[in-house]
């Protein structure tokens, strides 16, 4: 293992870096995706050139029922942000059984690149969709199981290390629709979707450069494997039953790129002096906060460990999900608050110190659970599922999102906190199972 730098392995900077530039990659895409389909790609004329997209209208519709543009461009947002969150599932499994942790990764990454750079070609839509879907599933468990493995069982330095490794992740995401968003919005959509392809290509280089600072890959051993034991299966059972409250949260945090979006075009005053704040701008304001409110997280938490008093894992998670929900609860204020009118684009800057607050106590901690919990020989295939339970709940919330057009605002966003207070709900009820089993582990 290579020396400590501040206090942590090496390989958790290239770690950081790595994952910095693919949250940039993908939040810069999706800072851009809905607008780019309700201003542009779902309009006759260019809808019609994307290949499979008859098909896939086809299918929805069958499903939901016909589409206008905002409610199908809602509909495959949430279909795929949905599925980038159940391909972990299998990610897991090739990294556990096949390829490695580390082979695994660099083709996410390559396939990632791929589908960004492809994006800039409207014919291949959904055929770049498809292939950032695959991306996903092999990148994203594979390097978070890596940060745990950089330290030893029972090394107190790794529930600080997720959180800064959650900051990686945002720092790349308040990038990215700055960066994207400004050339996706000024010199077209494809000029951002193709910055977004180069963000991967270097956080891909960096993966490589650092690989030798990286913990080793255990040898897979199929055929010896041993049996897992009834406290890893009781450890698996409630890391599982932990799906259903963070899926419903997920719902509702994953409204930001959907339905968030539409409400900063549309339905917020954006005027900040002489200047006008450009949509995809507020797509920022959520990881800003990530990385400006960490240090004083962290410090917050060790200064309650000192005493005592620093909440359990499963707590913080529910705190968290409480968070999200009491986001929306500000969004609902916004709307009966300006009528008909647009809303201060204050009321979306308090909304987001309030959902970031509430991930802060949630996302992460999840993350370094399942290491602390999940046995060691199904460890990224569990990290997958946990990864997973995204796949439902941006499929909720796509389908949420789609009732956008038709309902009265301020109901939608009660719906929104209705469901994110069921996640909070679900988790505190589940506390006595996940604490039992947390503590035998």
């Amino acid at each position: 293992m290579s020396p400590d730098l501040f206090g942590h392995p090496r390989g958790l900077a290239f770690l950081f870096a790595t994952e910095m530039w693919e949250r940039f990659s993908y939040y810069g895409m999706r800072a851009l995706l809905v607008l780019y389909m309700v201003k542009y790609l779902l309009h006759p004329g260019a809808i019609d050139g994307v290949i499979g997209m008859q098909t896939m209208r086809a299918t929805l519709e069958a499903v939901f029922g016909p589409l206008g543009v905002q409610p199908l461009a809602s509909q495959i947002y949430g279909l795929y942000t949905a599925l980038v969150y159940a391909t972990p599932i299998f990610g897991g499994w090739i990294a556990d059984r096949w390829l490695g942790l580390r082979r695994t990764v660099v083709l996410g990454a390559v396939l990632m690149a791929a589908g960004h750079f492809m994006m800039a070609f409207e014919p291949l839509f959904l055929i770049a969709l498809a292939a950032l879907i695959c991306a996903n599933g092999c990148f994203k468990p594979n390097i978070s199981t890596q940060v745990g493995g950089l330290y030893p069982v029972g090394d107190p330095r790794r529930d600080r290390a997720y959180p800064i490794f959650y900051v990686g992740i945002n720092l790349g995401a308040f990038a990215s629709p700055l960066v994207c968003g400004t050339l996706g919005e000024e010199l077209g959509w494809h000029w951002g979707f193709a910055a977004a392809g180069v963000g991967m290509l270097c956080g891909l280089a960096i993966y490589l450069w650092g690989t030798r600072h990286l913990p080793r890959e255990e040898r897979r051993v199929r055929a010896t494997a041993k049996p897992l034991s009834r406290s890893d299966w009781r450890a698996m059972v409630a890391l599982t039953l932990l799906i259903v409250p963070t899926l419903l949260s997920w719902a509702a945090y994953e409204q930001q790129g959907n339905t968030i979006a539409l409400w900063a075009e549309d339905h917020t005053d954006r005027a900040f002096f002489a200047l006008t704040i450009p949509t995809t701008w507020f797509q920022s304001f959520n990881p800003f906060m990530i990385f400006a409110f960490t240090p004083f997280l962290l410090a917050l938490w060790v200064r309650q460990a000192r005493g005592g008093r620093e909440p359990s894992t499963i707590a913080k998670l529910g705190f968290g999900y409480a968070g999200i929900a009491a986001s929306y609860l500000i969004m609902a204020a916004a709307a009966w608050q300006s009528g008909s009118d647009k809303a201060s684009w204050l009321w979306l800057l308090a909304y987001f110190v309030v959902i970031t607050l509430g991930e802060l106590y949630s996302s992460p901690i999840g993350l370094s659970l399942v290491t602390q919990m999940a046995p060691r020989a199904v460890l990224s295939t569990m990290m997958g599922l946990w990864l997973g339970a995204g796949f439902l709940g941006n499929f909720l919330a796509g389908w949420l999102g789609s009732f956008w057009t038709a309902m009265d605002k301020a109901e939608f966003f009660l719906m929104i906190a209705g469901v994110g207070a069921a996640g909070a709900v679900c988790t505190w009820a589940l506390s006595p199972i996940v604490l039992k089993s947390f503590h035998d582990r």
